[in-house]
């Protein structure tokens, strides 16, 4: 729920009223006194009732909870079962963290299923407005162990090209996935990397240095 419509007897009342049924705080909320509430005589005859609308703002907060309605919705229709982790890291990132039994589904081959499930989480919680957020959706660890073995495959072949003297294109990777290559051989003396290619299949080429 994004915002409400609430009838009091007073704006006060109105105001705690909605922010009641938005489960959130004051400070997170634009509000608008669509009528004021009067008392009226001896405090009821022509008494009328205070409206306000009350919307929650795109914040940091809001977009971790769309984002966790989202996967626990997706992983409910797909039948399966996981324990899910949100921490908001700081004011542009959300880290969501899945654990359960057979999850490689949801990761697929290289994390290409993930990324996936990623990009769908990023578009639903950032459709909101305000501040773009990201957000990062692991599985038990796996983005860390895909980061070593990245890393390690760009020593590998870093090494490689330094012995050989030819270039060698590593498979189509992510722009994330890029980048850990190129940072992990940037300080290696003798070769030097760029990427080649359009998404999804632009690639890494390590190459000596001219």
């Amino acid at each position: 729920m994004k915002s409400v419509e609430i009838i009091a007897r007073s704006v006060e009342d109105a105001i705690e009223e909605g922010l009641a049924k938005l489960e959130t705080t004051k400070d997170e909320v634009d509000v608008s006194v669509l009528e004021e509430g009067t008392k009226g005589i001896f405090g009821f005859l022509g008494s009328k009732q205070a409206k306000v609308r009350i919307e929650r703002r795109p914040t940091i907060n809001w977009k971790c909870i769309i984002s966790k309605n989202y996967i626990v919705e997706l992983l409910d229709k797909m039948d399966i079962p996981a324990t899910l982790t949100v921490n908001v890291q700081d004011e542009e990132n959300i880290l969501m963290d899945l654990k359960g039994d057979n999850l490689g589904l949801l990761i697929g081959r290289r994390g290409q299923t993930l990324d996936a499930l990623q990009y769908l989480v990023s578009t639903v919680a950032n459709r909101e407005g305000g501040e773009w957020a990201r957000v990062i959706v692991d599985i038990e660890g796996y983005r860390a162990r895909r980061e070593e073995t990245l890393k390690a495959l760009a020593r590998r072949l870093g090494s490689k090209v330094r012995g050989t003297g030819r270039r060698v294109a590593l498979d189509p990777m992510t722009a994330l996935e890029r980048r850990i290559v190129h940072s992990e051989l940037q300080d290696i003396q003798g070769i030097e990397t760029h990427s080649e290619g359009r998404d999804p299949f632009r690639r890494v080429i390590i190459l000596p240095k001219k």
